[in-house]
């Protein structure tokens, strides 16, 4: 099995910075894809980062130019640091990651954290 921990988060200030990390650990042969969704009461799960394996990070629009992903292929980590941070980045974040688990497979599973709040006061 594979487990995804994040851990980061918690109560920031608007205009603060939080920095979130989730390592990957278990049967991992490869890892391709990591990222960062973000689901807050009310809306959608929302999309807002993800790291192709050797790519650049990819960002939603609302978080462009505020939000940094980056991922540590030694470690199975992906973070996300989150600068100027506003209400509406309240929610809970989850990290996934896209494993392949033998050198067997040609496929790949999509593991999710257990997801971490980030709460945003004004």
């Amino acid at each position: 099995q594979v487990q995804l921990v994040e851990s980061g988060g918690g109560l920031v200030q608007a205009g603060g910075s939080a920095r979130l990390s989730c390592t990957a650990s278990g049967s991992i042969f490869s890892i391709n894809t990591m990222g960062w969704y973000r689901h807050a009461p009310g809306k959608q799960r929302e999309l807002v980062a993800t790291i192709p394996s050797g790519g650049m990070p990819i960002y939603a629009d609302s978080v462009k130019g505020r939000f940094a992903a980056s991922r540590d292929n030694a470690k199975n980590t992906v973070y996300l640091q989150m600068n100027s941070l506003k209400p509406e980045d309240t929610a809970v974040y989850y990290c996934n990651a896209d494993v392949t688990r033998s050198p067997l497979e040609n496929w790949a599973f999509r593991y999710w954290g257990q997801g971490t709040q980030v709460t945003v006061s004004s």
